[in-house]
């Protein structure tokens, strides 16, 4: 009887134990699910703010046509991949694509911004002035978001990979690491200019 009891008593232990791993990888899974909402919700303003620029350029731009038909196709392309990584942020593939959208994206917006430095008077208008704050003010927001998902998706992917959580992880539906959000151009963004007197 005693040993039925301490068999019970192990049984019970390790139920519940596994059951707590589950509820720590559901619920840091749902931490990241959440970090990218964040993220989603910055891109949306990006990506709305970005025809109003357009738009507002045409009218200076006569001869850059090209040049704003790739913002919109690269912001339309951002789009999509938004849409598709918002549906599964947990899935490797979606996550790529959206970075490698908006970083196509940052460098549509980088060749405009260069191309709008030849036009003073483009420069001078009210109206790009305030778009240019607000998009600057979003990509910092975005900035800040996606670092909160990425530390959120490592979390996650630290615990799923320690044991025992790594011995358990599978049979729940936990069994592939959630993948960062890395935008194509962040190495170019995060070198620092060489400044020279």
């Amino acid at each position: 009887m005693l040993t039925f009891i301490i068999t019970a008593a192990i049984i019970a232990i390790i139920v519940f134990y596994v059951i707590s791993i589950y509820n720590r990888l559901v619920a840091l899974r749902n931490r990241f699910g959440n970090a990218f909402a964040q993220i989603e919700v910055q891109l949306k303003r990006r990506h709305d703010l970005i025809p109003n620029l357009v738009e507002t350029a045409k009218g200076y731009l006569n001869h850059e046509r090209e040049t704003l038909q790739s913002v919109t196709e690269a912001r339309n392309t951002a789009v999509a991949g938004l849409k598709a990584a918002a549906e599964n942020p947990g899935s490797a593939k979606a996550i790529a694509d959206l970075g490698s959208a908006e970083g196509a994206l940052t460098q549509a917006m980088g060749r405009l911004n260069v191309v709008m430095e030849a036009y003073p008077d483009l420069k001078a208008s009210q109206n790009m002035q305030q778009l240019s704050e607000e998009l600057t003010s979003t990509e910092n927001k975005v900035a800040f978001a996606r670092q909160s998902f990425n530390d959120a998706v490592m979390h996650y992917n630290t615990y799923r990979q320690s044991f025992p959580p790594v011995a358990v992880a599978g049979m729940f539906g936990h069994g592939q690491d959630a993948s960062l959000l890395e935008f194509e151009d962040s190495a170019q963004i995060q070198v620092a200019p060489k400044v020279s007197f």
